[in-house]
């Protein structure tokens, strides 16, 4: 099977770096207790099936980060697309995974547009 390689992604989920899209769409991750009872093997098996669903959807950059002991979530997970159409498939294909079973919470879900500290700031009124 051809594998879609996200670019400047590879062996760097612990670095977020962000990238140039329009939309950045951002929420927390948390898992149920009964997933880190599974072996390793069987939640790489899950995640394997994540990555495979991702790659399908090559407009669509990903972000991960832990975020232990900040408002009780696990993880924070960033998607950055010039396509909100693209996450929102992406979000429903990686729904009807084996793994998403396992998910306790990833809500809520906070959608944002790219500007300038400056177009920020006028947004602001300042």
């Amino acid at each position: 099977m051809d594998h879609h390689t996200h670019e400047n992604q590879e062996s760097k989920r612990l670095t977020v770096v962000p990238g140039k899209a329009k939309y950045i769409f951002v929420y927390p991750f948390l898992k149920t207790r009964e997933w880190f009872l599974l072996t390793k093997a069987a939640r790489q098996g899950m995640m394997d099936e994540h990555i495979e669903v991702g790659h399908r959807f090559p407009s669509v950059k990903l972000n991960t980060t832990y975020s232990f002991g900040l408002d009780d979530q696990e993880w924070v997970v960033a998607f950055e697309s010039d396509k909100p159409e693209d996450f929102l498939d992406l979000v429903m294909a990686l729904r009807e995974t084996e793994g998403s079973r396992y998910t306790l919470r990833d809500t809520p879900i906070f959608t944002c547009v790219r500007k300038s500290l400056k177009e920020t700031l006028d947004t602001l009124g300042g």
